[in-house]
């Protein structure tokens, strides 16, 4: 039998998982508080407008009709903003009495205390979480392929029932999901410092450009870039992640707080004179970066490796990034990585090509021979 999934919130997560549940064959219907967003996903190929959503099957009131019932889902998504989504999840349990219901949000532990305040049947709620977005927001931005290869976390409460976690689980394998399950108090404190605090950390750090010279601006290099890439993220969005994660965030900011005041005091202490002992507290801080940076998961969620990058100068020209790949292709060296950072007003670019150590000087070679620039 083909399993009827109901998606409530049809912005960037809710329209991409509704096209991609759609596409591996399940059932999807879509319902959203402005009609013209519900509207914009069906034709996205997100599903069907819900019994009760304007423009849908019928115009159905909040309490389920006979023919409303006969047509219930067997699992609720809801895809609403953090601050609103235990009430959501509430909601839609009482609505779909024999229904599963999940939420998507970024923080857990919040949302099932208001999911049990308000009397909702925690034995049918499973919080979850994938791990998946884009700097950009909104219906349109929606892609089939958001959740592919990305983490996406089931968090079960102590009430909830096996078979609606597997229900959860099943839609999170369908979409391509890599499914961790934790409890809420442990994926908050983890997202804290995975998301949380780095989209704090770009925001400040970008925030330092505002008043910047266009000259100085202008100066800004890929390292920049990388830093800051997650500050465009939406403000309201992340204004209501933040308040309800707020007490693992401000733990998080308060041991960075303090290794940012010990790198400054050594700063201080080295403004031009010999300070014995600070040059080793802003080495340990770089070094500690390294530390960390060295237990990011790599491809495909493997064990952190340790590639060789080759650049290689690319012209800004139209296919010259489609001839590269191609001749590393025939040079048969598979890439692992891929960084492009535009020459400061040049007509090129550097392509950081990121492969194997084992394949590194093959890779140069064959490059050159095919009358590539590059060097290691």
């Amino acid at each position: 039998m083909t399993t009827h999934v109901l998606v409530v919130g049809t912005g960037l997560i809710g329209t991409s998982l509704g096209i991609a549940l759609s596409r591996k064959g399940f059932r999807v219907s879509l319902s959203d508080p402005s009609p013209t967003a519900a509207r914009l996903a069906r034709d996205l190929g997100a599903g069907q407008l819900a019994n009760g959503q304007p423009g849908g099957q019928d115009q159905q009131p909040a309490a389920p009709s006979a023919s409303d019932t006969h047509d219930a889902p067997d699992v609720v998504v809801v895809a609403a903003p953090p601050d609103v989504a235990g009430a959501v999840v509430a909601e839609q349990l009482r609505r779909w009495p024999n229904a599963v219901v999940t939420d998507v949000a970024s923080v857990k532990g919040a949302i099932a205390q208001a999911v049990e305040r308000a009397g909702g049947d925690l034995g049918r709620y499973v919080g979850s979480h994938p791990m998946a977005g884009r700097e950009r927001s909104g219906t349109m931005a929606a892609r089939a392929d958001l959740f592919e290869g990305r983490a996406w976390v089931v968090v079960p409460t102590t009430a909830t029932r096996p078979d609606a976690i597997q229900a959860v689980l099943g839609i999170a394998t369908a979409v391509g999901s890599v499914v961790t399950v934790m409890a809420a108090d442990e994926h908050d404190a983890a997202v804290a410092v995975v998301s949380h605090v780095p989209q704090v950390a770009a925001s400040l750090v970008a925030s330092r450009l505002r008043d910047l010279s266009d000259p100085a601006v202008s100066l800004a290099g890929q390292g920049l870039r990388d830093v800051t890439r997650i500050a465009a993220s939406d403000p309201r969005l992340w204004t209501q992640i933040l308040a309800g994660n707020a007490a693992a965030v401000r733990d998080v900011l308060r041991e960075l707080a303090a290794d940012l005041a010990g790198v400054i005091t050594a700063l201080d202490a080295l403004d031009g004179v010999d300070a014995p002992g600070a040059l080793e507290v802003v080495g340990r801080a770089i070094g500690d970066g390294n530390a960390g940076h060295a237990r990011i998961p790599g491809k495909h969620g493997a064990a952190p490796t340790a590639y060789a990058v080759v650049v290689v100068v690319v012209p800004d020209t139209p296919g010259a990034l489609g001839h590269l790949l191609t001749d590393m292709g025939a040079a048969g060296v598979n890439l692992e990585d891929l960084h492009l950072e535009h020459g400061l007003g040049q007509p090129f670019g550097l392509a950081e090509v990121s492969v194997l150590p084992s394949a590194a000087e093959h890779l140069l070679t064959a490059l050159d021979e095919r009358g590539w620039r590059v060097h290691d």
